[in-house]
């Protein structure tokens, strides 16, 4: 009599530090030492061989890591910061890869957010990145259907931006050490133009079908390549300010490709150097965001309009209103005037608050 199968299975041979899926005869590596990477990878391997060879799958047949697998593969090489997608799925896994997508539940987003143990924008963010997963996946007909992934609610709008003498401070800092003058010229291109970091960081002297450029002739500021395509996070082109456009002029003189370079290279990130400014400074609790914060906050202060702020910036209404407008210097001005007028007019007929 023959004994019965054990089935798929996971499997660690004698002297290997890596778990291998044992499969009919079949040893098949996990590429992994860790028991519970190599679950998830099981789970995906079981998924992917039941599944039908044609047709989208149900939420019950497929997997949180499988469905994230394709998004990196297909979906984010497309869209404009790649590699925060990739930090997002590889937080997802770890935790939720294993699952169904049918099994993503409010309570286990709720979880997740727990285990994950990081801020409530971060972990927002990273459930978005899911959600826009599964949504992508039913839309390219991997899925039958997309269940809703539970968000937590929004955090309140960081309202953190930056004085200009403490810009001022910042790139003086910045610009005392060659290891750190590469900043300098980062600062000055964020409050100036408000533009995002990944998109200073790829802004060119010419033209380039991925990342901006600056028209020095034109006195423009193109920030999408000629390949790119326009996403949610609108990359308007706009005129430079004439003390911006005076500075790249001189850095363009001086044999710069790029717009922020370091020993003539283009910089991909400056989390270091930005965090040796940041502690040689003494100005705390600001994130390179800020200084966009900060160019819009200056704007709106200065009395520029609600619609032009949207192009200039490249922000919506909604967000412009909900996040900045209340640092316009017309800001209720209107209504705290009627309200002067209302109460002129009306001193003699307003009761007495004196006892």
């Amino acid at each position: 009599m023959s004994m019965p199968t054990k089935g798929i299975r996971l499997y660690r041979k004698p002297g290997r530090a890596n778990w291998a899926i044992y499969d009919g005869g079949r040893y098949i590596s996990t590429g992994t030492s860790d028991s519970r990477k190599a679950e998830a990878i099981l789970t995906r391997y079981i998924a992917e061989r039941e599944r039908p060879s044609e047709g989208p799958a149900t939420p019950e047949r497929i997997t949180v890591a499988e469905v994230l697998d394709i998004c990196g593969r297909e979906h984010a090489p497309t869209v404009r910061d790649p590699v925060r997608i990739g930090y997002a799925i590889s937080a997802l896994e770890k935790i939720l890869g294993s699952l169904s997508v049918s099994m993503l539940n409010r309570p286990v987003c709720r979880r997740y957010g727990v285990q994950r143990g990081r801020s409530q924008g971060t972990i927002r963010k990273e459930l978005g990145v899911l959600g826009a997963a599964i949504n992508y996946c039913h839309a390219e007909g991997y899925l039958t259907s997309a269940p809703k992934v539970r968000l937590p609610p929004r955090p309140p709008a960081r309202d953190r931006w930056l004085t200009r003498d403490e810009v001022a401070k910042l790139i003086r800092v910045a610009r005392k050490r060659a290891e750190t003058r590469h900043v300098a010229r980062f600062i000055l291109m964020a409050v100036y133009t408000g533009s995002r970091t990944e998109t200073i960081l790829n802004m060119r002297f010419m033209p380039s079908t991925y990342g901006g450029w600056v028209d020095l002739e034109g006195g423009l500021m193109y920030r999408r390549g000629s390949a790119e395509v326009e996403t949610k996070k609108r990359s308007p082109t706009i005129p430079l300010p004439g003390k911006l456009l005076a500075h790249l002029n001189r850095w363009e003189r001086g044999g710069s490709k790029h717009v922020v370079e370091f020993n003539g290279c283009r910089v991909a990130g400056i989390k270091s150097a930005w965090g040796r400014v940041l502690k040689e400074s003494g100005i705390e609790h600001c994130t390179k965001h800020d200084l966009r914060h900060t160019a819009i906050t200056w704007a709106l202060q200065a009395g520029i309009s609600l619609w032009e702020a949207c192009g200039y910036f490249g922000v919506s209404l909604e967000m412009i209103e909900r996040t900045y407008g209340h640092h316009h210097k017309d800001y209720l001005s209107g209504a705290a005037e009627s309200m002067n007028g209302r109460s002129m007019g009306q001193a003699r007929h307003m009761p007495s608050l004196r006892r």
